[in-house]
């Protein structure tokens, strides 16, 4: 078959109206021939085997839709929240309808006219698709087996038009792409009657390994995979070319293109067989119709559609072995020989090197053996790698342990809270472990970086006897599913252990606790937790004092302080406060001991219940007693249920009834840089999250003013994600805490005041120590009553040292924005809060940086959306979790990490982010994760679950205290259960059941 050819004229100014595949290059190719045009134009210039055609450019699209009259759709689209899913449906139907009904120009016309004398096939390219971070797969439409002049032009209008399906719409309004910024291309490929066809992703979608194959493969054209509507053979080839899995589908359809145009469906009998298929009606003459089938992932348009013979011959092709017919519809035999799937993998693999990124290709084999790619793009949906720590072994197997699931923390941090992080860990190496670091704004070798998440290095630890005793059982009680992971893990020849002997880490150790006086300190506090308390107290008044800033206008000098105040803070704060803390825990390990068995399932976690000097917990009964007042004050209350919180907030800070938890100089304004929304997919960063406030303003009544003022004082310096330095805090937008003080007003039931679930817990904690002790009796019992006691006494400082380093935080955050404010008035920032996206270094040296913040932004926006983050992940890809099936019960219930003895039943509510959350009295949350900003919605709670934590990790802590059921480490547990839904949650037994389906 001939290759098309650029017919005379098909060109209009300098924008021409049709490129074929050769030609298209350079950095205006996605914008001109959309991404799909844009990558076939790679592949065939790279030499690789792909069909030849042709792209009719956007230059077209534009001439149409100047003409079509889509400007008031376009203004209701502006106007449209991406969750108002039924409006943003009538809009599309709106713009397909204007399109179709658009005038095609005559010099289009004619550009198309000259491929409708043999069968293509005609796809969708829109410039916002197979983007690194967007696939946009399946969001516009493809028709095979093209035939005729008019066949073509018609499929091209309906492609054009398909640009506005409800799905592509939808999905452009959730990832946050302008409607009027997209274009759509139009390509049109040679088609060819595909013998066998599939889809080969370049690395491993589901584990995330890289490097390793994964080919679907069916009979006929590659439409019947991409839609999902044939079960094909499936096939995983190892780095190594060993094919690691081979799993045959029964391939009872098969979609075949008719010779004057369009395709059949064969349709194998059940008893497959192999005996002649039946024939489903055939196909209009256009092929896959506008919103044909397709699944969610991928949809309509990836149509794996044959290839000409004009491609070079392929490794695969070479070396058919007359497998073409091998593989007929329902047949019992693979339809791929295990040469050509290991050249298949080949030929993905010389694919990636090109685009040096793993890829999802479809690729078609012919009736002559010849293997064709039909489309590449990146795969959007891999977890990026963290890069390895300098000195590490090249191409040793790393594990990467995630320090925001340690810390409850889903979303990315801002860059420079990334920094401060960092350079709080390097005084934590060196003022506390005396380990130097080479460069303290690097960080320690073992923290990495990858999707603006923080990454814990954890291969050294495991590969010693120490570490993979030690870490495990430690994670067992902070994030259980990472234990079992890590566990998993010590089994691989790469993780055999170097180090068996305890001594290097024993001596170690003692070095550590010797240099920072720790024994000392736990024995003092035990003997005397009010030593232990004003110590504490004392340690938090000289760090207050540290963050005084010398009286400069000086920058540097400025950024100086803020280095030298966090890398303090983990020397003053660690060896100090924590071992206070620990004590409590000490004690509570050595009554486990003194008990044994005499200590039935959940009974020691009941002693934590309602355990004082918590400062967390202090926080939301603080802001529960602000409710009270603001529920006996009718004006107040009045005013908080009917407004909304941002609203609120506005009118708050503008009649300057504010107070900052530390005096400021006003010289920023530093507005949200989260933009997340609850409960739904995060919306895209807000320049500015407040409304205007009107003229006629009005200051809040008193009482409400007044408390939210000296509950700001106080807790002002917390925020969602507080350790983020980047991110606002609620003295700078209470919005969340007006919320959640609505959210109290809502509470009517008097046994479910959290002051009364809490006195409750205390009680309920009190007679279990008196249960205990009296079990053992003698002198055991009195030594058990002595150790909980102290427990209950010391552990709940728990949250001080974290509190003390986020109000750090707070401090030092308020000195940046100040910087940023200097950098913003000199012309070098758009914003002053924009200097959270720069690193320390950048804000050093000045200069112009709005471009690398918009970069910068856009980087965020995007992994704010991403759902799933690992809790360890390999340096090859893998995420170990994914490669296995979670336990759950034979019952089907969800199983996850005991973390609150108690069950409950009640509706879930699916919560991905507490702010501007609302939870009914007596829902169950359903989280994936919790800090202390989540805290306020316990109150309200009737049961807690969460994806990630342990049974000593923040959410599994309060809701002990609280006293409410919980169930935590649950795998997707905020993609298996669903708002709505009735579910069981059995906090003594880890399991969560659901009943019945949401109205």
């Amino acid at each position: 078959m001939e290759p098309f050819r650029l017919e005379a004229g098909m060109t209009l100014g300098i924008r021409p109206l049709v490129l074929p595949f050769t030609e298209v290059s350079g950095a205006e190719a996605p914008a001109l021939v959309g991404g799909k045009g844009a990558n076939l134009g790679e592949l065939a210039r790279a030499g690789l085997p792909v069909p030849s055609g042709v792209c009719l450019t956007t230059e077209a699209y534009d001439r149409i839709a100047a003409g079509a009259g889509l400007e008031p759709v376009l203004d209701a689209l502006d106007a449209t929240a991406p969750t108002d899913t039924v409006r943003l449906a009538e809009l599309a139907r709106s713009a397909r309808a204007l399109i179709l009904a658009a005038p095609v120009p005559d010099e289009i016309a004619e550009a198309v006219r000259p491929y409708g004398d043999r069968p293509v096939a005609v796809r969708s390219s829109a410039t916002a698709e197979d983007l690194p971070h967007a696939s946009f797969a399946g969001q516009q439409d493809t028709y095979l087996n093209v035939l005729g002049e008019a066949a073509v032009l018609d499929a091209v209008r309906r492609c054009w038009a398909s640009l506005w399906n409800d799905r592509a719409v939808a999905y452009r309004a959730a990832n946050g792409i302008d409607h009027r910024a997209v274009r759509l291309a139009v390509v049109i490929q040679q088609m060819v009657a595909a013998e066998t066809a599939g889809v080969l992703f370049t690395a491993n979608p589901v584990t995330g390994r890289r490097r390793q194959a994964v080919i679907d493969a069916a009979p006929g054209l590659g439409e019947a995979v991409v839609s999902g509507q044939v079960n094909p053979d499936h096939f995983v080839v190892d780095p190594d070319d060993t094919i690691s899995e081979r799993r045959l589908g029964d391939k009872r359809l098969a979609i075949r293109p008719l010779p004057g145009g369009g395709t059949r469906t064969d349709v194998m009998d059940d008893d497959a067989t192999g005996s002649a298929p039946r024939s489903a009606p055939a196909d209009d003459a256009t092929g896959s119709a506008d919103g044909g089938a397709g699944t969610a992932e991928r949809g309509a348009e990836g149509s794996a559609n044959g290839g000409a013979a004009t491609a070079e011959r392929s490794a695969a092709g070479g070396a058919a072995e007359g497998l073409a017919g091998e593989g007929a519809a329902g047949g019992g035999g693979a339809c791929l020989s295990d040469v050509q799937v290991r050249e298949l993998a080949a030929l993905g693999r010389r694919v990636e090197e090109h685009f040096g990124a793993p890829q999802d290709i479809e690729w078609a084999i012919d009736a002559g053996g010849m293997a064709l790619l039909t489309q590449a793009r990146p795969i959007t949906t891999l977890y990026p790698i963290p890069e390895p720590a300098p000195g590490a072994e090249p191409g040793s197997l790393r594990v990467y342990f995630s320090v925001n699931v340690a810390q409850g923390v889903f979303r990315p941090f801002t860059p420079l809270g990334i920094a401060a992080f960092k350079l709080i860990g390097t005084g934590g190496a060196q003022g506390v472990f005396g380990v130097p670091i080479r460069d303290p704004r690097e960080g320690a070798p073992i923290l990495r970086e990858a999707g603006g998440r923080l990454f814990f290095d954890a291969t050294g630890a495991l590969r010693t006897r120490a570490g993979r005793t030690l870490a495990p059982h430690i994670l067992d009680v902070m994030e259980a599913r990472s234990a079992v992971v890590l566990r998993d893990l010590m089994t691989r020849p790469e993780l055999t252990e170097l180090r068996p002997s305890w001594r290097p880490f024993l001596r170690g150790l003692a070095r550590v606790a010797l240099r920072n006086h720790i024994p000392p300190v736990v024995i003092r506090t035990v003997l005397s937790p009010a030593w232990g308390h004003r110590r504490a107290a004392e340690v938090h008044r000289e760090l207050e004092a540290s963050w005084r800033m010398p009286d400069t206008d000086d920058t540097r000098a400025r950024l100086d302080h803020v280095q030298t105040v966090l890398t303090g803070v983990f020397p003053k704060i660690l060896p100090r406060v924590a071992p206070v803390a620990a004590a409590g825990f000490v004690m509570l390990g050595l009554a486990y001991k003194l008990l044994g068995d005499r200590a039935r399932p959940g009974e020691l976690s009941t002693v934590l219940r309602g355990l004082p000097h918590n400062v967390t917990t202090e926080m939301d009964l603080d802001l529960w007693h602000l409710a009270g007042r603001i529920r006996a004050d009718e004006p107040s209350a009045s005013l908080l249920l009917s407004t909304p919180a941002p609203e609120l907030a506005a009118h708050y800070t503008a009649s300057g009834q504010a107070a900052s938890p530390e005096p400021t100089t006003g010289e920023a304004t530093i507005r949200r840089t989260d933009g997340r929304e609850t409960g739904a997919e995060p919306a895209t960063t807000a320049r500015t999250a407040l409304p205007p406030v009107a003229d006629d303003r009005t200051a809040l009544p008193p009482v409400l003013a007044d408390g939210l003022t000296a509950f700001l004082a106080r807790y002002g310096d917390r925020a969602v994600a507080e350790i983020d330095l980047g991110l606002p805090r609620w003295s700078e937008d209470p919005s969340h805490i007006l919320g959640m003080l609505a959210n109290y007003l809502r509470l009517e039931d008097p046994a479910l005041a959290p002051d009364t679930l809490f006195e409750r817990g205390a009680r309920e904690a009190e007679a279990a120590v008196d249960t205990l002790a009296a079990r053992a009796g003698g002198v055991r019992g009195r030594m058990v009553r002595f150790a909980l006691g102290r427990a209950r006494e010391l552990a709940g400082l728990r949250e001080l040292p974290k509190f003390m380093i986020v109000r750090t935080l707070a401090a030092m955050r308020r000195e940046l924005a100040r910087a940023g404010a200097a950098m913003a008035a000199r012309g070098e920032l758009e914003a002053p809060e924009d200097v959270f996206f720069l690193t320390f270094t950048e804000v050093y040296e000045g200069g112009d940086r709005r471009a690398a913040v918009a970069e910068r932004r856009a980087t965020y926006e995007r992994e704010l959306r991403r759902r799933h983050v690992p809790r360890v992940l390999l340096s090859d890809g893998t995420e170990p979790e994914a490669t296995g099936t979670p336990a759950d019960a034979a019952d089907g219930a969800l199983t996850g990490t005991p973390a609150s003895a108690d069950t409950v039943t009640g509706v879930a509510r699916v919560v991905l982010d507490p702010t501007g959350a609302h939870l009914e009295p007596g829902e169950i949350l359903v989280a994936p994760s919790t800090d202390p900003g989540w805290t306020p919605l316990f109150l309200t709670a009737g049961g807690l679950v969460m994806e990630m934590g342990g049974a000593n990790s923040h959410g599994a802590v309060v809701a002990r205290e609280y006293g409410i059921p919980a169930v935590v480490g649950v795998h997707a547990a905020t993609e298996r259960i669903r708002t709505g839904q009735t579910i069981t949650v059995d906090g003594a037994t880890g399991t969560v059941r659901i009943h019945d389906e949401p109205e």
